[in-house]
């Protein structure tokens, strides 16, 4: 895989290294690659002495190949850099398809940040409207693996818990409602967790007053079929969702057009017309970036109309 690094074994002797044995591979055809190595060798060159495996007295050639092991692997890090930065880009321009493309080279990574990234962008792919039903499905399993392994990996990541959450709900919808219900509390404890680690999240602090509002809004009826399954199924209220989408708001404001669209649903529910007419108005004003984002937009039109009506 590009930018993979092999193992240095620690127990290779100065003379395998200094006869030009190669402890470590990386991509140098690439432009970037090629820079990172440049920066690479000015940063070492002020770095002052090596010493390797206890012995601070080495033959130049041995330096040498422990400065270029040494340079590589630094390489290495400046490349993943490099490559999370273009995915974060390619991400804020909703360029989906070249985002996949990018970090499905990464798919047997064990990096957390490379994974969680990979099942964003393959959720997101799930979501295009011209994706065909089969490959909607793969994709969506195939996001959940990411996150799964994602959390896996690093346990402190807040975006790992946040996208396993995510990813795990879609799921559901292939599961059952039976499934999807137990998830849920799962989901819920993830989804606190994020905001545990990174208590400036906004997409966490949404997403987790969208499951709020999600059971706070279930009909009678359906939370008559979850006590039957559940002895206790999920529970929330239009406060609990108001306080996360606001909290939301407060971190990151107008950072997304569906928490606009989620405070004016919440106090259309909370009986609110005047505030509802307010965060429904920015909803409907919010630029249309996206496909969401136009859903958005004629979802708000429409709630407006029936609460000028």
């Amino acid at each position: 895989m590009a930018g993979r690094i092999l193992t240095l074994r620690i127990s290779r002797t100065l003379l395998d290294l200094a006869s030009g044995a190669k402890a470590v591979r990386t991509r140098g055809t690439n432009r970037n690659h090629r820079a990172a190595f440049s920066r690479t060798a000015t940063s070492l060159n002020t770095g002052g002495a090596v010493l390797f495996l206890g012995l601070p007295v080495i033959s130049y050639l041995g330096y040498e190949a422990v400065h270029w092991v040494q340079s590589s692997a630094v390489v290495c890090a400046l490349e993943k850099e490099e490559v999370l930065e273009q995915a974060d880009y390619l991400y804020s321009c909703a360029d989906t398809q070249k985002l996949y493309q990018l970090l499905v080279q990464y798919k047997d990574s064990d990096d957390a940040e490379f994974l969680w990234r990979l099942a964003r962008a393959s959720r997101d792919l799930s979501l295009l409207p011209n994706v065909e039903t089969d490959r909607k499905k793969q994709l969506t399993f195939e996001a959940f693996e990411f996150a799964k392994r994602a959390l896996e990996k690093d346990q402190s990541c807040f975006a790992a818990h946040k996208w396993y959450a995510i990813c795990l709900s879609d799921i559901g919808d292939y599961e059952g409602v039976k499934v999807k219900i137990g998830n849920s509390y799962i989901i819920r404890e993830h989804l606190e967790k994020a905001i545990e680690l990174n208590p400036r999240d906004a997409t966490s602090l949404h997403i987790l007053g969208y499951w709020c509002f999600a059971f706070a809004e279930l009909p009678w009826y359906q939370r008559k079929v979850a006590a039957v399954i559940f002895s206790s199924p999920p529970t929330s209220t239009f406060e609990e969702a108001l306080e996360f989408f606001l909290k939301a708001e407060e971190v990151d404001p107008n950072f997304y057009s569906k928490n606009l669209l989620m405070l004016g649903k919440t106090y259309m529910a909370m009986k609110d017309t005047q505030k509802a007419l307010l965060w429904l108005t920015k909803a409907k004003d919010y630029p249309a970036h996206t496909l969401e984002d136009k859903e958005v937009h004629k979802e708000a039109v429409d709630l407006l109309k029936r609460l000028e009506s």
